[in-house]
This record gives C-alpha cells, structure tokens and sequence, in this order.
C-alpha cells in the first residue's frame, strides 16, 4: 500500500520530532535510506549523514541521548508545515515553521525554527531525506 507524502511526513514527524523514538524514526526509512543535514559541519553532535536503517536508528539514538532532560520541546499546536509536491511522484519538499515554547513562568519569546526538508520516497518509505536547517540548532 502506497503512502501519501503528507502520511510519510507526518509518520516521520511523529517518530522524530514528537517522540524522539529512534526505532520508529528508522522504520520510515527504506532498508538502504539515507539522512542527511547537509549545513550541520563535520564532527557535530548531530549526525551529518546516516546511511541505512540501522545506522539512523544508531545515530538518532545516540544524539537524542545526548540531549537535556530539561530540553524545549515543540509546540505542534503553533508550528505549520506547507508539503509542496514537484513533477517528480516520488519527491516531495516540506517548508517546516517549528515553534518552541519558552516554557513555564519564562520570560523569553517563543522561538521559531525555519527549516526544509526534501524527501525522495521509494515504496511508501523514505529513501532519502535531505534537512536544511541553521547548524547551531543542534550543538
């Protein structure tokens, strides 16, 4: 059964922004898929280039380890996402508004994180993804 590009995103969206579920992240994959954050500069605690399920499932695992306990999560409430789709059936390109809430009793603004992400889909799963977003998001 064929997925939908908005059931892929939002399957994807689920298993790594919302739950930090590396297991379920790499299931959207194909066997041989690849991520890939392009700006993110060699030798960052967030993984560059992940090739195969296995080594996203390794990779997503060991940064969300890494990250505080007391980290800002997302408001999906306020964030957005717009899917464009393109002449290719199998690509599609996701412009993503991330809102993070300031927190409780915070004096700060909420922030709002800007990204893209270019999805190239082979038999419902993700053969590739390609997540441009500002490095310093994730140091």
């Amino acid at each position: 059964m064929s997925r939908t590009p908005q059931q892929i995103f939002q399957s994807y969206i689920y298993a790594g922004a919302m739950t930090r579920n590396p297991d379920a992240l790499a299931e959207n994959f194909t066997e041989d898929g690849v991520y890939e954050a392009p700006l993110v500069p060699a030798g960052a605690a967030f993984p560059r280039r992940l090739v195969g399920r296995e080594e996203i499932r390794d990779g997503m695992a060991a940064y969300y380890e890494r990250l505080p306990k007391d980290d800002r999560s997302p408001n999906f409430e306020k964030s957005g996402f717009v899917l464009h789709t393109t002449a290719d059936p199998d690509v599609f390109i996701a412009e993503i508004d991330m809102v993070f809430d300031s927190g409780e009793g915070s004096n700060e603004q909420d922030t709002v994180v800007s990204l893209v992400q270019i999805f190239r889909i082979r038999d419902g799963k993700i053969a590739q993804v390609r997540d441009y977003f500002t490095p310093d998001l994730v140091s």
